[in-house]
């Protein structure tokens, strides 16, 4: 089982986020996948970041795709429903905009206007099939130090090709890119492992 919690890895979340609005400001369709969701911590904790930094229209654009290979997970990401213990490192602004009791003892329910915007898919990365085209944003961590070097490669090749153009891709911080696809990517941030899509030449 994938591990994260919510509000993991926030600067570099920021720097994604930012990255892509910038690049989709007037677009009326903007795709995020989150490959690898695990049980959703770090889909609400971006819903939220975006939800903050867009515009009221911006966000009715957004559709948020998390996937994972679990099927088990969807359940828990489409209910959005999580223990006091996996929520109050939140901020308490932030927990008490988007978050309620859900009248169960410690539990707690991600709002109805982030649900919204949040698609599980089951799917494995592996397959090199992407969830749909031309995403803005790809969040891929904690998942590509299970897979071989060979198989990290592919992923990414296939990142790369469902990126729309100047799409971004946020990596785990501790993985750099594997060398053999460094020029199909551009590092937006020397703190964070955050790149644009650099368009073939």
């Amino acid at each position: 089982m994938a591990f994260s919690f919510f509000f993991r890895d926030v600067p570099a979340l920021d720097v994604a986020a930012d990255a892509m609005i910038e690049q989709t400001r007037g677009q009326m369709r903007v795709r995020v996948w989150v490959a690898g969701c695990a049980m959703g911590q770090e889909v609400y904790t971006l819903a939220i970041l975006l939800s903050e930094k867009m515009n009221y229209f911006g966000f009715q654009n957004l559709n948020i795709i998390a996937s994972d290979i679990e099927k088990n997970f969807g359940e828990v990401v489409t209910n959005g429903e999580y223990e006091w213990g996996d929520i109050e490192r939140i901020p308490d602004k932030l927990r008490e905009r988007y978050f309620s009791p859900t009248g169960r003892p410690d539990i707690f329910a991600v709002n109805s206007l982030l649900r919204s915007h949040v698609t599980f898919v089951h799917h494995d990365l592996l397959s090199l099939k992407p969830v749909c085209e031309d995403v803005h944003l790809i969040i891929c961590k904690n998942v590509l130090l299970h897979f071989h070097p060979e198989e990290r490669i592919e992923v990414f090749r296939m990142f790369h090709k469902t990126l729309a153009a100047g799409g971004v891709l946020a990596n785990e911080n501790t993985q750099k890119l594997p060398f053999e696809v460094q020029g199909l990517f551009s590092q937006i941030s020397n703190d964070s492992q955050v790149y644009r899509k650099v368009e073939a030449s």
